[in-house]
């Protein structure tokens, strides 16, 4: 028999791969004899350039770039087994994590550095890019990133503007000139399942800036600014970024990739799975073991469980879940049951500890075999079965 396991990262405490080797040994504790297939996974957010590189053979690539204050740093990103496609997480060179509580202000962030992983990326013959879009420290709507490929943006003086959110009202002009024609020849796509508009009260400044170091004084001037670039960008380059869903991905980045990169938004998941030639995977399963951190409300908007979930549906295969914490009363579609490791309940510092959540998903693993076995057993078809 042949069981797969396809798990996201319980963020703060264990990596996919890590997740994924401890349900796996809990399987085999029931079936011995199973081939069980473990796919590093991941949503567009953290993990996905590891699950990648991981699942189609490719390799890391580490250079220096700049940080979002613009200070040197060294940063990585993926490249497929062929050479042909980079996966980029804006957070390695854009992250907030990258910088201090006290260092935090979307005003002088920008996306520079995520530019240069780009260019670096063009220079070593790629021309398909995956950018995954979110934890960044900035709301510059990419314009950090677009000065790095070669953009030049200047005021209504001719002045070249420098780097940060601040800049966005400022602008008035675009130079193509210093672009690379090369840049025209690649595909851009953003995994990102935020659906929020550039601009506005469900835009990138009032929906997200205040974690990244904005105010009350600074949070309107930053959306302001994201209006006045959507201004810029329909003058220039006649196109209408002020509505697209998903445009105020990563403090507006999705929106510079949208209006100068021509790219494309796709969901996280479904992205990534398609990139591992997951429904291949999936063919002679008995059942799907399927999990992140915390399944909740938000697990429905395009996570990990209900993608795989959804693909394993498709070939009438049975999913599991396992999880740190479940929120109550949410339906998981296409899920048969999902199993919280915290049951009984521990505290959460407890939960997080790495060698404690391996023992409970291996516990949990076997609980899910055993009750598929039980099924099997039974007669029935596990994959008719809710609860």
């Amino acid at each position: 028999m042949k069981i797969v396991v396809a798990i996201d990262s319980f963020k703060g405490c264990l990596s996919s791969e890590a997740v994924e080797a401890a349900a796996a040994r809990g399987v085999a504790d029931v079936f011995s004899d199973a081939e069980i297939l473990c796919v590093p996974v991941a949503d567009g957010g953290e993990g996905t350039v590891e699950a990648l590189v991981e699942g189609t053979n490719g390799r890391m690539a580490t250079i220096s770039v700049h940080d979002p204050l613009m200070r040197p740093i060294r940063a990585s990103y993926g490249l497929s087994d062929d050479g042909q496609t980079a996966i980029i997480e804006m957070s390695a060179a854009s992250g907030l994590t990258l910088l201090s509580e006290e260092e935090r202000n979307p005003l002088r962030t920008t996306t520079y550095g995520t530019g240069e992983l780009i260019l670096d990326a063009v220079g070593r013959g790629c021309r398909r890019f995956i950018l995954g879009v979110g934890g960044s420290a900035t709301n510059d709507a990419g314009i950090g990133m677009l000065q790095a490929l070669g953009f030049r943006f200047t005021d209504s003086s001719g002045r070249l503007l420098g780097q940060g959110g601040e800049t966005m009202l400022q602008i008035t002009d675009v130079d193509f000139s210093h672009v690379s024609p090369l840049l025209s020849t690649c595909r851009f796509r953003l995994a990102t399942d935020v659906k929020n508009p550039l601009f506005g009260p469900e835009g990138a400044a009032y929906v997200f800036a205040r974690q990244k170091g904005g105010d009350d004084r600074t949070i309107p001037m930053l959306d302001e600014g994201l209006r006045h670039f959507s201004e810029v960008v329909k003058r220039s380059l006649h196109k209408d970024i002020s509505k697209i869903p998903g445009a105020g991905a990563g403090g507006g980045f999705a929106a510079g990739c949208l209006a100068f990169l021509n790219a494309s938004m796709v969901s996280g998941i479904t992205l990534v799975l398609e990139q591992l030639r997951f429904d291949e995977n999936l063919r002679g399963a008995s059942f799907v073991i399927t999990g992140e951190g915390r399944m909740d409300a938000q697990t429905l908007q395009g996570k990990v469980p209900v993608g795989v979930a959804e693909a394993a549906s498709r070939q009438q295969i049975p999913v599991y879940a396992v999880a740190g914490r479940i929120e109550p009363d949410v339906v998981f579609p296409s899920i048969l049951k999902a199993f919280p490791l915290t049951d009984p309940p521990v505290p959460l510092e407890r939960s997080m500890q790495p060698d404690f959540a391996k023992d409970r998903i291996r516990e949990v693993a076997q609980r899910i075999a055993r009750e598929w076995k039980k099924t099997q057993g039974g007669g029935s078809s596990p994959f008719s079965t809710s609860e």
